[in-house]
């Protein structure tokens, strides 16, 4: 009877050359084993991660349901927001400067500190520098296929986003279009066929507002969507650990399930990691921390508990698209990559 061998990872120091010097971080990657779990789930660490954007959530629609200030409060449900007049806080006002110049902004701002993290970080090129190195290329092709999604639910999909395409498709009118108010009519004119049909922001320009439809909470789907890429970028490319990079599991071209660290390019591999925190990283985290408390404070202080949960739900699924089913599908690896990798 025959024993089947199993393939392992060797790392083979190269030696000293003739002149005595020895050549350092340097090692030939021969194979790696199969290993036990599944390409389509994420680490202990990312789950925990990815946990908590519902636990945010929840934190805050309880706080809202059972805080003396926010019962007592006057909610306006056409505006998914409190009477300005009557807001148990600062933050449950529209019009507070962080919803204003941080939240409605948000997108430049996810912008910023990915392109500070990219062109900064030395694990992805030459820190402050513009060679567009792979793992910069790859990085790029994610942020694209990121902002795609943000601008085809939020901004434009062909005409209006489908955030308003959805609020229409579940029966969401202009209030004051399709009142019998004096004057509806001539605004109804105004508006124009188009514009009637679809548009929120047509819609809020003539001083209507969306009633009765579903309203995907946009707040909460920017708020996730940019903050969990800006982490699933952040985190390998800072920490080097075990139960991170390597607990990652892929699905090689054979078919088998290996770690993610097989796929690690030699130069990567090689770098050695600068001490303190570079000023993409300072100003990644000073983005997050924000993004985290204006998450908070939109599940406390707007829209419904349905509402928010669509919101979570579109930007996860968006994250496990880019981020996650690379891993399962050696194909689109090729041209997504892994952060870290």
């Amino acid at each position: 009877m025959t024993t089947r061998r199993i393939a392992t990872k060797v790392e083979i120091p190269v030696p000293e050359t003739s002149n005595g010097t020895t050549t350092r971080n340097k090692t030939t990657k021969v194979d790696s084993p199969p290993l036990a779990g599944s390409p389509f789930l994420p680490t202990p660490l990312e789950a925990v991660l990815l946990a908590l954007y519902p636990g945010t959530l929840l934190l805050g629609s309880l706080f809202s349901s059972l805080h003396p200030s926010s019962r007592n409060a006057l909610y306006l449900a056409d505006a998914q927001s409190y009477d300005p007049s009557s807001a148990p806080s600062y933050f449950a006002k529209k019009s507070n400067i962080f919803n204003v110049y941080f939240v409605k902004f948000g997108w430049f701002w996810t912008t910023l500190a990915f392109v500070l993290l990219v062109f900064s970080h030395p694990s992805l090129g030459p820190p402050l520098g513009l060679r567009l190195t792979k793992r910069r290329v790859q990085a790029g092709i994610r942020y694209a296929c990121i902002t795609a999604v943000w601008v085809a639910v939020t901004q434009w999909f062909f005409g209006p986003p489908i955030i308003d395409r959805s609020f229409k498709w579940t029966g969401g009118q202009c209030q004051m279009i399709y009142s019998d108010s004096p004057g509806a009519a001539l605004k109804r004119a105004e508006m124009g066929d188009v514009r009637e049909v679809l548009t929120h922001a047509a819609c809020k320009g003539i001083g209507g507002q969306w009633k009765g439809g579903h309203d995907i909470s946009g707040h909460v789907f920017l708020l996730i969507l940019g903050s969990a890429m800006l982490w699933l970028e952040l985190l390998p490319a800072v920490l080097r650990m075990e139960g991170l990079r390597e607990a990652r599991r892929i699905m090689t071209s054979d078919g088998l399930i290996r770690s993610a660290s097989i796929e690690a390019d030699g130069e990567a591999e090689g770098r050695s990691e600068p001490k303190g925190i570079s000023v993409g990283v300072q100003g990644t985290l000073a983005v997050l921390g924000l993004s985290w408390w204006m998450l908070l404070m939109t599940a406390a202080y707007f829209h419904t508990w349905f509402e928010k949960f669509t919101g979570l739900v579109v930007a996860f699924g968006t994250i496990y698209t880019v981020y996650f089913l690379p891993r399962a599908v050696p194909a689109l690896r090729q041209v997504l990559g892994m952060p870290g990798v």
